[in-house]
């Protein structure tokens, strides 16, 4: 009798357990942050202004400016932000700075971290590359960057060619088309499911998975959101648990079955570790290319003149590309825990806090751009940009990113010269990814 009444006791302890564990990872992870931003932002604190008015999709400039002003670092109620080329650098350099998401002197939040978690594979938790340090990030970024070289991705530019040129053979010039949907989405993630090995007949899932995880590399989601990407990461573990095994039993000609073999002192990367890369691979790979291809478009529809450049000399692509990301790049901004006591530029940083670098902001820095308001594709020093980081978490696939854009802009630009914007372009609303939710064009 007793065991009989206590079975649903524990049956509801357990749901209620259930319900508790997400709703706790979501309020720390995004909702407490979203209410304290934009608390701060109605008080005019810059930190919390940066938040809110990259949310709505605004002109970011001149608030770049104002968080400059202040200094290398501008200290903030919220915490430290800087817009300084010099100052972002040094912090994303520095191994006073790491990327973690415990926060050392609240022993209680921690706790809630540890005991909410899901357990799933996270592009931005460990052991991610982009949450991992010392020595563990050593280890694990040698093995990966052994096999993702600038030689193997630029073996994939045939291949990204061949690609690019089916999907524009696939658009009607007769017709609008949403370029987001049907260009600039396709382009990346069929690009990843030949760097991970994905079977043709298995591909449209993971462009459903590449689009639905994306915005896990983001801030303050709202709770139908943050459910679906959690959704998402699990149904990829899932599939990517067989798909691993697959590989190892046939593995073929691409890169992920080359990390799977890849052995540094007879030891290869674990099943989380490969896990965690494929992951990276398919969030940050798919939307970040996403935007560049698509603030690309917008950036040169916009600036005829510069498109005319481009068409009188294609040599300038490369660095075209650079300027795009230096001047409207695919992630806003990125954030840094303090690990010690330590000075940026004259500015105190204290343990345990926390340093934002705006990465747009830096490159708008005229201390290293000259007129950096003005987008200009002959720019000399595009390439001194920080949208790819810096220091030991620079972006891994910055070769395949920049190899992506100058194809896929190019050969849209060649195919369809008469390309123009139409009404209807809508800016995403998040806070550290900065590109199109949609973008209605003419062919011709």
């Amino acid at each position: 009798m007793f065991a009989l009444k206590t079975a649903p006791a524990r049956t509801l302890r357990l749901k209620a357990v259930a319900i508790a564990k997400p709703v706790t990872r979501w309020s720390i992870g995004h909702a407490i942050p979203r209410v304290a931003l934009r608390a701060a932002a109605r008080r005019g604190d810059l930190q919390g202004r940066l938040s809110v008015e990259a949310s709505g999709g605004a002109e970011l400039s001149g608030l770049f400016d104002e968080i400059r002003a202040h200094g290398a670092i501008a200290t903030t109620r919220v915490g430290h932000v800087s817009t300084r080329h010099s100052a972002c650098r040094e912090v994303l350099s520095s191994d006073a700075f790491k990327t973690v998401r415990f926060v050392p002197d609240h022993p209680l939040l921690n706790r809630l971290i540890a005991w909410s978690s899901s357990g799933l594979i996270h592009p931005i938790e460990p052991p991610s590359l982009l949450a991992s340090e010392p020595p563990d990030h050593t280890r694990y970024r040698k093995l990966v960057t052994r096999v993702f070289t600038a030689r193997a991705v630029e073996q994939l530019r045939e291949r990204t060619q061949a690609i690019t040129d089916e999907l524009l053979d696939g658009l009607d010039p007769a017709n609008p088309v949403e370029l987001i949907e049907h260009y600039c989405g396709l382009l990346p993630v069929t690009v990843i499911s030949q760097i991970l090995g994905v079977p043709p007949e298995e591909r449209d899932k993971v462009l459903a998975l590449g689009g639905a995880a994306a915005p896990s590399l983001d801030l303050g989601l709202p709770w139908r959101t943050f459910r679906t990407v959690e959704a998402t990461l699990a149904e990829f573990d899932s599939w990517l648990t067989l798909h691993l095994e697959k590989l190892r039993e046939n593995p073929g000609d691409n890169l992920l079955s080359k990390l799977i073999a890849a052995r540094e002192d007879g030891v290869g990367l674990t099943e989380r570790e490969l896990k965690a890369t494929a992951g990276l691979v398919l969030a940050a790979g798919f939307e970040t290319t996403v935007n560049l291809l698509g603030n690309g478009i917008a950036l040169l529809t916009r600036h005829p003149g510069e498109l005319a450049k481009l068409r009188a000399n294609p040599d300038l692509w490369s660095n075209a590309v650079d300027e795009i990301l230096r001047y409207d790049p695919p992630v806003l901004l990125t954030g840094r825990l303090s690990a010690r006591d330590t000075e940026i530029g004259g500015a105190r940083i204290e343990r345990g806090a926390i340093v934002t670098t705006v990465l747009a902001g830096a490159n708008r820095d005229p201390e290293i751009f000259d007129d950096p308001a003005t987008f200009d594709v002959e720019r000399a020093n595009a390439r001194d940009h920080v949208s790819f980081g810096a220091g030991r978490h620079y972006c891994l696939g910055a070769s395949l990113a920049r190899m992506e854009g100058e194809i896929g802009l190019r050969s849209i630009f060649e195919r369809f010269p008469g390309l123009r914007l139409l009404d209807g372009a809508r800016r995403r609303e998040t806070r550290i990814l900065r590109g199109f939710e949609t973008l209605p064009a003419a062919l011709s």
